[in-house]
């Protein structure tokens, strides 16, 4: 199978490279004696990727610790199952998911994927597989950080920062639909994209003094860094801190400070499903390219907003 492969760690996106990979064994999968309870195998019809998936240890060895290159990257998949491992059950043959696979295997960027079936969730008929790839992982780390980790509710706030980026995009709308009053971030050129996206106010990072905002319930960081450290300040009593980017440099006076990995989760994946279907929740796809353009993709000459999806069959 085709397959974008890395084996340099150094050398970031720019070592990725098109080449021929095993395919899944399926037959040896669905026999006792080649069983890995509970794997599918997935033929992927879209991927997504996390651009520093490639500083992440899980994608240059295994769980212990070995090494495991040349690596396949990608995490974020939408297919059709193909193969179902020996006692599997909750999925058939022929059956279209979407979901998350384990970090310390080989992904998505390929044709085919081998994942753990509760990874995964049904895929409705009437939502693409490009929008199911896109919103696997971006959902799921909006819905975990605002309602898992913060515990956000109607009638609080939200600073939500990175407001045009896939992640920030997701939380804005989750968070407006539960009731929370949204306040986003970004740069000058990103205020319009955050209104649309639901945003009741914007705070221009690079113009706006962004203490001006007041005290919130609810900081979602995907910054860290300077950023991750003023937010800190504008947590009120009993409030959290949210970061998806690392630990916390500081924590609220009277509050909590939490970092997180997200994890897959199909009852969270199927409520997601749910409001993409039902208009309640738009995706925000940059660009949409093959699998042999996928290296170019992942390396452009300018910025691209919003995420790049893999469409790797049409």
């Amino acid at each position: 199978m085709k397959a974008i492969v890395v084996t340099d760690r150094a050398a970031g996106t720019a070592g990725m490279t098109l080449a021929e990979r095993p395919e899944p064994d399926v037959a040896r999968l669905a026999g006792l004696e080649g069983a890995n309870y509970g794997d599918v195998v997935v033929e992927v019809h879209a991927s997504g990727f996390t651009g520093n998936e490639l500083e992440w240890p899980s994608t240059w060895i295994d769980r212990l610790g070995r090494d495991r290159t040349p690596s396949i990257p990608g995490h974020e998949v939408a297919g059709v199952v193909t193969g179902l491992s020996y006692g599997t059950t909750g999925l058939s043959v022929g059956q279209r998911v979407f979901g998350l696979t384990d970090w310390t295997r080989d992904g998505t960027l390929a044709e085919y994927v081998v994942v753990e079936a509760r990874n995964l969730a049904p895929l409705p008929a009437d939502v693409d597989f490009t929008v199911g790839a896109s919103v696997a992982m971006t959902g799921l780390t909006a819905w975990q950080g605002l309602f898992e980790h913060g515990h956000i509710r109607a009638g609080q706030s939200v600073l939500v920062h990175g407001a045009a980026g896939a992640v920030g995009s997701m939380a804005i709308q989750l968070a407006r639909e539960a009731g929370v009053y949204v306040i986003s971030t970004g740069r000058a050129a990103h205020r319009q994209t955050a209104l649309d996206f639901g945003a009741h106010e914007f705070v221009d990072l690079e113009n706006d003094a962004m203490e001006g905002v007041g005290g919130v319930d609810l900081v979602f960081d995907v910054f860290g860094g300077d950023i991750g450290r003023r937010s800190a300040g504008l947590v009120r009593s009993g409030g959290t801190l949210v970061s998806v980017a690392g630990p916390p440099e500081a924590r609220p006076a009277d509050g909590l400070a939490i970092d997180f990995v997200v994890v897959p989760d199909r009852a969270q994946l199927s409520e997601i499903a749910r409001r993409v279907r039902d208009g309640r929740l738009r995706t925000h796809i940059g660009q949409v390219a093959t699998l042999d353009d996928a290296v170019v993709a992942f390396n452009p000459t300018e910025r691209i907003e919003g995420k790049t999806i893999i469409r790797v069959r049409r």
